[in-house]
């Protein structure tokens, strides 16, 4: 029992280390996508999937601040090294139209502005109000009051072309993805994350492999082993059925003496008596008190004559 218990919960651990493996390699491998596909929030150029990008933010300036109170957005706050998903504005005119008047405070948009030092930046909507000719007017700023980066109100006017100008807004947010992603950015992070687990794999599965043909030959071998044990058995049967002949079958064996019960002697001994009392009783007859010469042995007359 102590054995059987041993290799069940080995096989357990063997089977949950499997799924523990694939599961951080299937992770890193989507990090690893991710990272090709996103871009941060100090350049341009993302590749946009199915009307959404993912950015990585690298600024402290959308942070946790105890002056700002984020509780009621939809949105919290976007420490660094958090992967935004951004909902990218329609291409479409009049769609565009309609996405802008979906807007309203709180919301997070990630934005081209070229008055600072950073070409996209993602910030929260404190004001919006629809213009009279058209368009809307968009004021945005960070909620971390006591960032270092550039804290001046953002305003970008929909309606006006030019540099400054909505990329889209952000509907939701992942730090997991985003510090696994800013970890692949690093080359050492990318040989630890993908590289060695990768490595582990194949050496597992090619101990694996080679465990099952040992053990596939091992079946074989003891196959071939089983088999020649039973055409010697056969071989002999055969030598033996020509030596001595074939064998009694079952109903031609002869049947072992009854043993003899307990009652027989006496009954043996008791047809003795009867038999001595029968031939002590019986009359003696003339002929056998005088029995009859018999004709070899001459009797006393001619013996008598002989002599004469």
């Amino acid at each position: 029992m102590g054995t059987v218990k041993k290799t069940k919960i080995k096989k357990i651990v063997g089977i949950a280390c499997n799924v523990l493996l694939y599961l951080f390699l299937a992770i890193a491998i989507i990090s690893l996508v991710m990272s090709l596909i996103s871009r941060d929030d100090s350049g341009d150029g993302t590749a946009t999937l199915f009307g959404y990008q993912m950015r990585l933010i690298v600024s402290d300036s959308m942070g946790e601040c105890e002056a700002t109170d984020v509780s009621q957005y939809e949105i919290g706050s976007l420490p660094v090294r958090t992967m935004v998903f951004v909902e990218t504005v329609p291409e479409d005119e009049a769609e565009a139209q309609e996405w802008y008047a979906s807007l309203k405070k709180g919301d997070v948009l990630t934005f081209r502005y070229t008055y600072t030092t950073q070409v996209t930046i993602t910030h929260r909507i404190v004001d919006i109000y629809a213009k009279e000719s058209g368009g809307y007017m968009i004021t945005l700023e960070g909620d971390n009051r006591d960032s270092e980066s550039e804290l001046m109100q953002q305003v970008i006017d929909t309606s006006a072309s030019g540099y400054n100008y909505v990329i889209g807004k952000v509907t939701g947010s992942s730090r997991v993805l985003g510090f696994f992603t800013s970890l692949l950015r690093e080359p050492i992070a990318l040989v630890l994350i993908i590289i060695v687990p990768c490595a582990i794999i194949i050496v597992l599965e090619v101990i694996r492999i080679v465990g099952m043909f040992q053990s596939d030959r091992s079946r074989k071998e003891q196959e071939q082993e089983d088999e020649i044990e039973a055409l010697r058995r056969q071989l002999a049967e055969a030598q033996s059925r020509l030596t001595n002949g074939p064998a009694p079958s079952p109903d031609q064996a002869e049947a072992p003496p009854a043993e003899e019960s307990a009652s027989e002697p006496e009954e043996r001994e008791a047809a003795e008596t009867a038999d001595a009392t029968t031939s002590e009783e019986a009359p003696v007859t003339e002929q056998e008190q005088h029995p009859e010469p018999s004709a070899e042995e001459p009797s006393a007359e001619e013996e008598t004559k002989e002599e004469e």
